[in-house]
């Protein structure tokens, strides 16, 4: 009877210690380390990789490696959607912009992440900076931000070559019409300057809704059409815009605040090139999130969850400020430049711009399209503007 007693004591005890374990939301213990695998179609590693490999070293009872893989935002979906119909999902962690997200939302693709899992991931508005969770709140529960940015429309052109740079819609029209083929920009779907370009022409216009792209962007619509005619073609992603703008086959393009410097930082565009806005511009928001796909193996999960949070925390957030990428970058509040790395700090007193404060401050910054009408917007965009010049 006392053997048997003991055992029975050992078994009680052991069932609590897993019982506490599975409330402080991890079995890691009892498991090996697990490889995760990470598609980035965002472009998102050159500012969180350092935040993978830091919670790599300092969690190897977690992870044994991360596998990185890139990929384009439009081809996601279905390589996501074939992988789960097979019910062989091989991605368990996805940096996507709201392109790649508002795609897997309509397909229903990403594991639903809140309110099960709210206890790690508590007063996300407390957290996070405000046009950060403007557009957290657009992941439904589906995802979390990595980095924001109060992003554009800005136009970067080449001082050297255009003289008298446009500041209002109807003059850049007319300097389009005037020098055809002189104007870019990308195909929306696959370009944070592309989509923030088109999404901030309703504010400019003064379109009946700025946020319902098929029955209140009629001036958005007719405006583009009308651009069209004056540009040559659309590229399927912004580097080559940028490419383009610094070999003089382009004299002004769509940017964004961190589209401006990280290519100046990177030699791809000269360092003098400069940036306008239109008067009256909004800022539409922009933002890179990490989702987990619907699929994923048990044992990653744990751990993929624990990465989410750490990725948020200030330490982490502040490698966001990266190479201007993502201008500013880190998306929870409390995050300053001094604790980026030096590096990051150098890139930004060396290639930001004074008149950024500025307009940040004295612009009104909104959120871009939720998931249906972002969707809907590209595939309008497609179909109405870009079929005929489009590149992918």
């Amino acid at each position: 009877m006392k053997k048997n007693s003991t055992a029975i004591c050992r078994l009680a005890a052991l069932a609590a210690t897993l019982v506490l374990s599975s409330l402080a939301g991890s079995f890691q213990a009892f498991a090996k380390p697990v490889t995760i695998n990470v598609i980035d179609v965002a472009g998102d590693l050159q500012l969180s990789q350092p935040a993978f490999e830091k919670f790599k070293a300092e969690h190897p009872e977690l992870v044994k490696d991360f596998v990185f893989t890139q990929a384009t935002a439009p081809e996601l979906a279905g390589k996501l959607k074939a992988q789960q119909d097979a019910g062989r999902v091989d991605i368990d962690f996805v940096l996507t912009g709201n392109d790649a997200l508002a795609a897997g939302q309509g397909q229903g693709l990403w594991m639903q992440i809140l309110p099960k899992y709210q206890d790690r991931f508590p007063q996300l508005d407390q957290l996070y900076i405000h046009g950060a969770y403007l557009m957290q709140e657009m992941a439904k529960g589906q995802a979390f931000i990595v980095d924001w940015t109060p992003s554009g429309p800005l136009l970067e052109y080449a001082p050297d070559r255009v003289k008298n740079m446009p500041d209002t819609t109807e003059k850049l029209l007319a300097w389009c019409k005037a020098n055809p083929g002189k104007f870019m920009y990308a195909r929306p779907s696959n370009s944070g300057p592309g989509r923030t370009f088109v999404m901030g022409l309703p504010y400019l216009l003064g379109d009946k809704d700025p946020l319902d792209p098929i029955h209140g962007w009629d001036k958005t619509w007719a405006y583009l059409k009308q651009l069209d005619g004056c540009i040559e073609y659309y590229p399927g992603g912004t580097t080559a815009t940028m490419k383009e703008l610094a070999e003089g086959t382009r004299d002004i393009i769509a940017t964004t605040g961190g589209w401006d410097i990280n290519p100046r930082y990177l030699g791809i565009v000269p360092a003098e090139y400069k940036v306008g806005t239109l008067k009256g511009f909004h800022w539409v928001g922009d933002a890179n999130y990490m989702a987990i796909p619907k699929g994923i193996a048990p044992e990653k999960l744990d751990v993929v969850l624990q990465l989410m949070a750490f990725i948020l925390k200030p330490e982490q957030q502040a490698f966001m400020y990266d190479h201007g990428y993502m201008y500013p970058g880190p998306s929870v509040k409390g995050v300053t430049l001094d604790m980026a790395p030096a590096e990051s700090q150098d890139t930004i007193k060396t290639f930001g711009r004074p008149e950024y404060a500025d307009l940040i401050a004295n612009n009104p910054t909104e959120p871009p399209l939720d998931s249906k009408q972002l969707v809907a917007m590209f595939d309008k965009w497609d179909r109405d503007i870009g079929a005929a010049k489009m590149q992918k």
